[in-house]
């Protein structure tokens, strides 16, 4: 007897109310609102950076609203290293690269 092949179920897909909890959480937060800004200013900066097959397959992982946030920045010709990156983004949310 050959036994009935096992099916993986997909993972359930994230709500974007879920992803801020989340991020408020484990990022310390103190608001849902200040989750929502560190989001947005994260997303905004991949969106610059990420190209190809890769953004389509991130922004199609994500949430609706946060696929609007990340596909609302257009991808530049050379990307930033890493390390400029973080410290863009740092500037940006008013953090520092630790952060």
């Amino acid at each position: 007897m050959i036994p009935e092949p096992r099916t993986i179920a997909a993972p359930k897909a994230m709500t974007f109310d879920r992803l801020l909890e989340k991020i408020r959480y484990e990022g310390a937060y103190p608001t849902r609102e200040r989750a929502e800004e560190a989001l947005n200013a994260v997303l905004g900066g991949l969106g610059a950076q990420i190209t190809g097959e890769e953004r389509v397959a991130f922004a199609a992982a994500l949430p609706r609203e946060a696929a609007r946030v990340f596909t609302g920045e257009a991808p530049g010709i050379d990307p930033a290293p890493a390390a400029r990156f973080v410290d863009d983004l740092a500037v940006r949310t008013g953090g520092t690269a630790a952060t």
